[in-house]
């Protein structure tokens, strides 16, 4: 009985540090939630602006389209680990409510390494875009003409950080199924 103890206290600990690992992703997430917030706020204006130059004083538009996209892009990528933190995304709940607690940890963690399968794959691929875009000078068809490495920099730090947020939530499943099943082998011998 005392091995199986000893043996739980590396993967407490592992878990605290994980724990501890999340929450300060978790701190620069909310600090980053605020601007995207700023971000959504901006692009609401500047569509705004855009309806009242366009109709009221007939002025041609031709950057506000461009940037409220550009806003919008970062505050979804960007803010994508902080929903990921809180589990906001869309789920379907009619099946966790049949599963017993144990087989919808098991369940949640299967996805969680799907996802996180996923959005490395995704994440890699946006540096690439975002690469290309920089070392060309490509820039977007329009008559602004902005550079395309700002929406694809913006797309592939939010991956990243929605990665690592992944990551950190299968290191937590993992240290949380190891330590049930030692704690429960450990309350049988």
């Amino acid at each position: 009985m005392s091995g199986a103890v000893a043996s739980a206290e590396p993967a407490v600990a592992r878990s605290r540090a994980l724990r501890r690992l999340d929450a300060l992703l978790q701190g620069v997430s909310r600090l980053l939630m605020v601007v995207c917030m700023f971000a959504l706020v901006g692009a609401a204006l500047v569509l705004s602006y855009s309806v009242f130059a366009r109709h009221v004083l007939k002025l041609a538009t031709d950057w506000q389209d461009e940037a409220a996209v550009f806003l919008l892009v970062g505050a979804t990528f960007v803010s994508a680990a902080h929903v990921q933190h809180l589990r906001g995304h869309i789920g379907i709940e009619a099946i966790t409510t049949l599963l017993s607690p144990r087989v919808n940890r098991v369940r949640r963690w299967f996805v969680d390494i799907l996802t996180f399968l996923f959005c490395t794959f995704f994440a890699w691929k946006s540096w690439t875009l975002f690469w290309e875009a920089y070392v060309d000078g490509q820039t977007s068809s329009s008559t602004w003409g902005p550079p395309l490495a700002i929406p694809y920099g913006l797309m592939a730090f939010g991956m990243t950080l929605l990665t690592v947020q992944l990551l950190l939530q299968v290191a937590i499943g993992a240290c949380e199924m190891r330590g049930n099943t030692q704690h429960g082998t450990g309350g049988h011998a």
